[in-house]
């Protein structure tokens, strides 16, 4: 591949899931264990803040306690050593690609570790327990402080900066992504139509995998550094 390719990586849960990072919708996910019209919608935080608190603090603890993994790693490393266009777009609201060295990153369903004013709006990276003492540092308001993630019903974050991505393209590449979920599930498609080639890194098919031109099997922590260090000495 010519250095001056736009590449874009779109990553999902399994990606995280190899740092121990819970997925949502696998059969043993969160969400078959938790009910998330209480704890993941605007409307189960205007009546029970508390419960919604409890379950993002829970979380939040959680993923203190692990680390990036060789492929959020991997990606780092391209994003610092690709001569082209770079664009990571990740569905997890972790921040291990943060911490992995990632800076070309669009959080498309929001960040576990950052709060938002539900009043103004406003965005603060916060790594402290949630609770109703917290005050907006913008607009002074308490007890609207609410975990910077897209919940059921809410529109994903920043897609105009996602479609002129997906559009400025040469290169699309799924990572762990289930592909059942959208718009994320779309992206492909959307990469494919502007006339993208398109790659999936996956453990197993998912439910978009024949939209790809090339697909590879096996863990990311295995397969995502393969294929990066494949791109770099091409």
């Amino acid at each position: 591949m010519a250095d001056r390719e736009n590449i874009v990586v779109l990553t999902g849960a399994g990606i995280s899931a190899e740092s121990g990072v819970a997925t949502f919708r696998d059969k043993d996910g969160i969400w078959s264990k938790f009910d998330w019209q209480k704890l993941a919608t605007p409307e189960a935080f205007e009546s029970d803040q508390q419960t919604v608190y409890d379950f993002y603090n829970t979380r939040r603890h959680k993923l203190r306690d692990v680390s990036p993994n060789p492929a959020h790693e991997a990606l780092a490393r391209l994003e610092r050593e690709w001569g082209g266009g770079f664009t990571l777009i990740t569905q997890n609201i972790d921040n291990l690609h943060e911490r992995a060295g990632s800076q070309a990153l669009i959080h498309m369903h929001g960040e576990m570790m950052k709060i938002r004013c539900a009043e103004c709006e406003a965005v603060t990276p916060y790594d402290d327990d949630l609770s109703f003492d917290l005050a907006c540092r913008a607009c002074g308001e308490s007890g609207r402080m609410r975990p910077h993630v897209v919940w059921f019903g809410e529109m994903p974050l920043d897609m105009e900066g996602i479609y002129r991505a997906l559009q400025e393209a040469d290169l699309f590449v799924a990572i762990g992504t289930s592909g059942a979920v959208y718009p994320a599930a779309g992206f492909a498609a959307e990469a494919q139509a502007m006339g993208a080639r398109t790659l999936e890194l996956n453990l197993e098919d998912s439910d978009i995998t024949p939209l790809f031109d090339a697909v590879r099997r096996g863990p990311a922590g295995a397969v995502v550094p393969e294929w990066v260090e494949e791109l770099l000495d091409a």
